[in-house]
């Protein structure tokens, strides 16, 4: 993975935190709120389980790239992140989110002319009332590492 060049950057953190690993997204979109604090070239949402309610903050941000972060079925080992792109992510059984990333990664690479990609967070549990796995809790923390150095975290 390469740096960030300086473009604006919508990083959105998907999932459902009463489901298991599929909070994975939103652990991961949380910590980074604590560490890429007053940054105007960053905008982070928590979207939960709908990221198309978001729509509308995104255009008004105007990004030039996307990032959702999500929880998926991808066969790797638990707690593992892997950098997709959209036409990667049809194969990928996602969380549980109401529309598609596909639809509205199309959607938003076509309204607003933006790059989307996608980190997908290998599950090892899903279901509802379970608590986050140790494995996925530790592989969103390893994320959260890398995310925070590539955008360049603010030290105080």
């Amino acid at each position: 993975m390469n740096p960030p060049e300086r473009a604006r950057w919508a990083i959105v953190g998907v999932g459902n935190e009463l489901n298991g690993d599929d909070a994975a997204g939103i652990l991961a979109l949380r910590a980074l709120k604590q560490r890429l604090v007053d940054r105007s070239d960053v905008l982070l949402i928590d979207a939960g389980t709908a990221p198309e309610n978001f729509t509308s903050l995104l255009r008004g941000f105007a990004p030039d790239k996307v990032l959702f972060i999500d929880a998926a079925q991808m066969d790797l080992p638990p707690g593992q992140s892997a950098w997709l792109e959209v036409e990667q992510i049809d194969g990928v059984s996602a969380s549980t989110h109401t529309l598609p990333l596909t639809v509205l990664a199309g959607y938003l690479q076509a309204d607003l002319g933006c790059r989307v990609q996608v980190v997908a967070v290998q599950v090892e549990r899903v279901g509802f009332g379970l608590q986050v796995s140790e494995t996925v809790v530790r592989g969103v923390e390893r994320l959260v590492e890398e995310l925070a150095e590539m955008f360049g975290e603010e030290k105080s």
